[in-house]
C-alpha cells in the first residue's frame, strides 16, 4: 500500500476532534511548530489507519497532533502545533 493511499484531508479528524472541542475545530486554524505554516484543521494530512488518528502539516509533514481513542476516554497530544485558534461562536 502507497503513503498516498493512507491519507486523508483534516476533515476525517473532525468527528473524533468534535467529541474533545465543544467548537467546530476544522475550521480552526494551526499553526505548524516546525515550518510556521498555517491554516484550517481541514487542510491537515490525516493517518486514520491506525490504534489512534494522526494529523501532519501538508508543508513540511511534521507531526502536529495525535489522537487515541480509548474505553471511556481520549486522548490528544498537540506537540506539533504552535498555537490553534479556534473561532468563538456569535454572542446573542
Amino acid at each position: 500500500m502507497e503513503d498516498a493511499d493512507l491519507r486523508l484531508d483534516g476533515n476525517a479528524a473532525g468527528g473524533i476532534l468534535g467529541e474533545v472541542f465543544a467548537l467546530e475545530v476544522t475550521t480552526a486554524r494551526s499553526t505548524c511548530r516546525s515550518c510556521g505554516a498555517s491554516g484550517e484543521v481541514g487542510s491537515l494530512t490525516v493517518y486514520a489507519h491506525a490504534p489512534g488518528i494522526v494529523l501532519r502539516c501538508p508543508g513540511c509533514d511534521a507531526v502536529l497532533m495525535r489522537v487515541v481513542r480509548g474505553e471511556n476516554r481520549i486522548w490528544l497530544e498537540l506537540m506539533g502545533v504552535r498555537s490553534l485558534e479556534l473561532r468563538a461562536p456569535d454572542s446573542a
